[in-house]
């Protein structure tokens, strides 16, 4: 029914080929299906799903009081829209690797990663966050790893570290998980250039770099984090922070000024949202049914 050109064989083979290509892929965060659409349109290699999204969204706070069941059917609503590779936030692994890897296979999703935070984990930037020992994430890799069905399904390993025992920690157990079979390392928190550039000499797998905005991390571009050797970025929360703080400011000013006049250029016209969600293709189901005709509206 969305007209979606490859199955999810073929889009764990693209994401695969995608690193292979010594690239940096560049992946923003969907908060919605919707967004999705709109980031293939426009030409990025791949989709995110954050934890802390999603946690927002239903109104929480990111301290792990998402389940496994709501978090996979958001990221299977998501994947299911696009042509692009799906990448998942799965927190601390929902207490089973085994459940939650198999979980997202289903869903369509190609990667998934697991973090060494505590289960009453907290946001990766805030402070005082505490981690599991090293041995136990190390068995929590390889147990995700002797649950996948799909070979070409990556794990990827973010260590929180960082700014609990420091850097040489953190690239001390990112070399532990790397050694135990984690297909991508993602190491949460750098700081700045120095400290992406230490993890990328210490390290031989992909590395996935995290650029969301006021958090504990300097806001790098892509081409810097591609020239210290980066193999993805991530923009987790920025499509969901540019459209709250949109929608507060439109609703303020009805509030204020009785009508929408004020704010109307700031707003996705009907013939937009009309082409993103692809009415005119429906025609092609059942003319009898399907007999959209979306000129005229802007």
């Amino acid at each position: 029914m969305h007209f979606i050109k490859k199955t999810v064989e073929n889009k764990r083979e693209d994401f695969d080929n995608k690193l292979k290509s010594n690239k940096i892929l560049r992946i923003p965060g969907a908060y919605n299906p919707l967004t999705a659409k709109v980031i293939e349109e426009i030409g990025y290699d791949g989709v995110y799903v954050s934890g802390a999204v999603m946690s927002n969204d239903l109104g929480y706070p990111d301290i792990g009081l998402t389940t496994l069941d709501e978090v996979s059917y958001r990221a299977a609503q998501i994947a299911r829209i696009t042509n692009l590779p799906t990448i998942c936030d799965a927190d601390t692994g929902f207490k089973s690797q085994k459940k939650t890897v198999q979980t997202f296979e289903k869903a369509g999703i190609v990667a998934v990663h697991i973090e060494d935070q505590i289960d009453q984990k907290r946001c990766g930037h805030l402070d005082n966050k505490e981690l599991i020992n090293k041995e136990k994430m190390v068995q929590k890799i390889k147990e995700a790893i002797e649950a996948k069905k799909d070979e070409k399904f990556k794990i990827i390993a973010r260590t929180d570290a960082n700014t609990v025992e420091g850097l040489d920690k953190m690239i001390e157990r990112a070399k532990a998980y790397e050694d135990a079979g984690a297909d991508i390392i993602f190491p949460e928190s750098l700081r700045d250039e120095k400290e992406f550039e230490k993890v990328r000499k210490n390290l031989k797998v992909y590395l996935l770099a995290n650029m969301t905005e006021f958090g504990k991390t300097k806001l790098l571009s892509y081409k810097q984090l591609e020239g210290i050797g980066y193999n993805i970025v991530i923009y987790p929360v920025t499509t969901q922070r540019l459209a709250m703080k949109s929608v507060e400011d439109g609703l303020k000013d009805i509030f204020t000024h009785g009508h929408q006049n004020n704010i109307i250029d700031k707003m996705q016209t009907r013939k937009r949202l009309y082409e993103l969600v692809e009415y005119e293709k429906y025609n092609s189901l059942d003319a009898k049914i399907y007999n959209f005709n979306t000129e005229g509206h802007e």
